[in-house]
């Protein structure tokens, strides 16, 4: 069984809802001013803060029917038991259209086995690989990172719809192996200024100090 099948089969299951705009109804209300972070904190060891501008989605009524899907579409019983541990963790909603930003992870001990940062290329390439499967991509650009003690993997790519050709986006995918589980954060903006929100907000983990997401301009050509 692929390692990175769960999470991708789920990300492929969960997507098209925000691909067709199920959670682009309304515009979000205006703030007078900036109001202080908010914190979601995972049992797997990190957490990440994030503006009070962006509506909060509960994924639990959204998980089960992701999870159901995503174990249709798996070949093998073991694959089933994979989709089933992978989690939807936080999931925000910003404007109209909607940019979504969310987690996505696999728990170690619910999954049955670990992995290491050896495998963290081709874990973030199998959650991106889920995406993809919602939207025609182009411009994929790829990294790998640092920050205290852990080692990130990035992908960032342009994308439309296949179910609607007028819905462009940036799609980014950010993995890290944490000793718990499997990591990721995707997101699917509309707009630099979402981009920068998603890259710039602090996230901690495990016993690393808080630091931005991503390193700024980690992915910008240089001069």
């Amino acid at each position: 069984m692929s390692k990175w099948l769960p999470a991708a089969l789920l990300l492929s299951s969960v997507f098209p809802y925000a691909s067709v705009g199920a959670f682009a109804q309304g515009v979000n209300p205006a703030v007078a001013k900036p109001a202080a972070p908010l914190v979601y904190t995972n049992d797997l060891g990190f957490s990440y803060g994030y503006s009070p501008d962006w509506e909060l989605i509960d994924t639990k009524a959204i998980t089960p029917a992701a999870q159901q899907q995503a174990a249709a579409s798996a070949t093998s019983a073991e694959e089933k038991k994979g989709a089933a541990c992978a989690q939807i963790g936080l999931m925000l909603k910003h404007g109209d259209p909607a940019s979504i930003i969310m987690t996505v992870a696999l728990p170690y001990d619910c999954y049955g086995s670990s992995f290491t940062d050896d495998d963290l290329p081709g874990f973030g390439k199998g959650v991106s690989g889920g995406l993809k499967q919602n939207f025609n991509v182009s411009e994929t650009k790829t990294a790998t990172f640092k920050s205290g003690t852990h080692s990130l993997w990035i992908e960032r790519a342009i994308a439309v719809s296949k179910g609607d050709a007028s819905r462009g986006y940036t799609i980014e995918t950010v993995c890290s192996m944490l000793k718990k589980g499997a990591t990721c954060w995707v997101g699917m903006v509309k707009d630099d200024a979402a981009l920068k929100i998603m890259e710039q907000s602090l996230v901690t983990l495990e016993s690393d100090a808080p630091t931005a997401l991503v390193p700024e301009n980690l992915l910008t050509p240089k001069p």
